[in-house]
């Protein structure tokens, strides 16, 4: 569980990024100074999310469909969700085991 709190934190912190870098990219502002900054910390994120992903699917912990779904939903998005249904998965079977 507290590996999963590791990666529910990199991708929240992820995802409150991805909107200011949103906001300036050339769709909308045009700020490269600020794309330049938070592209490469997102970038980070990304290859961060995928490995601890990964490195829970080695471990056996989950199946390799949560780094997948987050490489295909590109990062914070996918890993929230898969977090949420592993976060689902351990009370159902702690509720079956008590």
């Amino acid at each position: 569980m507290r590996f999963l709190n590791i990666i529910a934190w990199v991708a929240v912190v992820d995802v409150l990024l991805l909107f200011p870098l949103i906001w300036a990219s050339r769709w909308v502002a045009h700020n490269e100074e600020v794309v330049a900054i938070l592209g490469p910390v997102h970038g980070f994120l990304f290859i961060a999310l995928i490995g601890l992903c990964a490195y829970g699917s080695i471990q056996r912990w989950w199946g390799w469909w949560f780094p997948v779904l987050v490489v295909v939903t590109l990062g914070p998005i996918g890993s929230l969700v898969g977090d949420w249904i592993i976060r689902r998965q351990i009370k159902a079977e702690a509720g079956h085991t008590a």
